[in-house]
């Protein structure tokens, strides 16, 4: 056998072994809010030791978190270093939103049926936990480098926006690798990706009986009115269209509302929040200009309205860096090998934490287990799957792909 097929055969050998460490990483909950991930940390730097990967815990400072939104955060690195040469770090998180309903498997099982595993963060993105760690076990058993380095980050702050997790550990230089990998799916490899805005909007009217409502000022009637105004928005950005391969226009969305006291009552403050996905084409400071604008203009109309506006989060688009090629050279070739089918080179309209690694030149592209969309995978919906044989398949392009980067 070659060094490949090596490195297949050593994955399919302790592949019962990796499956076993995912559905224990989706048995500790990390739903992100409340964010209270440091003990999954602790249970997967417990897991990573047993199996013989050293393991440095960065907590972030509790003030750090808190400002972050968040509860706990302690961050993972593992270092294998082999020798001089370049590093590659293999980055994944942690983070999950909340189960919601409608599940029919239990969200923190890691059950299995009919060859895939059901769990919240069993495709995005736990599983590229065990992606990456099996990835570099076999590189190790097998191809044993002496050259370069490949680093396992952890982070637990995807969700809301990766400053405390990528971002702090290159802030504090903890990491400062010379390519990366990010979580993903196994079909593609992304090179560039969405950004993303999202608002807090609070409308202020007057509190009043219902019985007289003339005495209040609504506040509901004038945060229905900025909606439909921000919905609009959608029909225009359908004409603005993104010349990346994957990405089509800008859209927004309104995710959560709440307000007002009791049914009888005038409410007297709504609150809402929006996401906007930006193109890489598009300028951050400008969509936030209009958008405050087109809410500003609405308010303007309601007598004894006031509006309070607050950025929640600002995460720039993903633009790939001219670096990158060796990462995507790799990727591409073992992954039409492994899968039996050509590896596109495309942009996302997610939004991911990579973009910290390209803002700090460093090149970076997206890579992991999973299916071809994010639709098939149920992710951030009820009974999130991951078919088993992406993720065996795709350890093996990773670990094939390290083994071509650190020759």
């Amino acid at each position: 056998m070659n060094t490949y097929e090596q490195l297949d055969a050593w994955i399919d050998a302790h592949f019962d072994e990796q499956v076993r460490f995912l559905q224990e990483l989706i048995r500790v909950p990390t739903d992100t809010p409340p964010g209270n991930n440091a003990p999954h940390a602790d249970r997967a730097a417990d897991l990573l030791r047993a199996m013989g990967l050293d393991v440095e815990k960065h907590p972030v400072p509790e003030a750090e978190v808190r400002a972050a939104g968040l509860e706990s955060i302690t961050n993972l690195v593992v270092r294998r270093r082999y020798g001089p040469g370049k590093s590659v770090l293999l980055n994944a998180h942690g983070d999950v939103v909340p189960p919601g309903e409608g599940w029919t498997h239990d969200p923190y099982g890691g059950e299995i049926a009919d060859g895939k595993i059901y769990g919240r963060a069993a495709a995005v993105s736990k599983c590229d936990f065990s992606t990456y760690a099996f990835a570099v076990r076999a590189l190790e058993a097998v191809v044993q480098p002496k050259a370069g380095t490949v680093e396992l980050l952890f982070t637990y702050d995807e969700e809301f926006g990766g400053e405390v997790g990528p971002g702090w550990l290159l802030k504090h230089k903890v990491i400062h690798p010379d390519l990366m990998i990010a979580a993903g799916f196994s079909y593609q490899v992304i090179t560039a990706h969405n950004g993303c805005l999202q608002m807090e909007v609070t409308v202020h009217g007057k509190m009043a009986h219902a019985a007289i409502p003339d005495s209040g000022v609504d506040a509901l009637q004038a945060a229905v009115q900025i909606l439909n105004a921000l919905y609009a928005q959608n029909t225009l950005y359908k004409q603005v269209c993104s010349a990346v391969e994957g990405i089509t226009h800008p859209y927004l969305n309104v995710g959560m509302i709440e307000g007002g006291t009791n049914t009888n009552v005038i409410p007297g403050r709504v609150t809402f929040k929006l996401d906007r996905r930006m193109i890489p084409e598009e300028n951050p400071a400008d969509v936030e200009a209009t958008l405050r604008r087109v809410i500003a203009d609405v308010a303007a109309t309601v007598p004894g309205v006031t509006v309070e506006v607050k950025r929640m989060l600002l995460a720039n688009a993903m633009k790939p860096l001219a670096g990158n090629q060796p990462l995507v050279d790799a990727i591409q070739n073992h992954g039409q090998a492994v899968f039996g089918e050509p590896i596109p080179a495309l942009g996302t309209p997610l939004y991911t934490d990579v973009r910290l690694f390209c803002e700090a030149g460093i090149p970076g592209v997206i890579y992991g287990a999973g299916p071809r969309t994010v639709l098939e995978s149920h992710a951030k919906r009820a009974d999130e799957r991951l078919d088993l044989e992406d993720l065996r398949r795709a350890t093996k392009v990773i670990a094939r792909s390290l083994s071509d980067l650190l020759a």
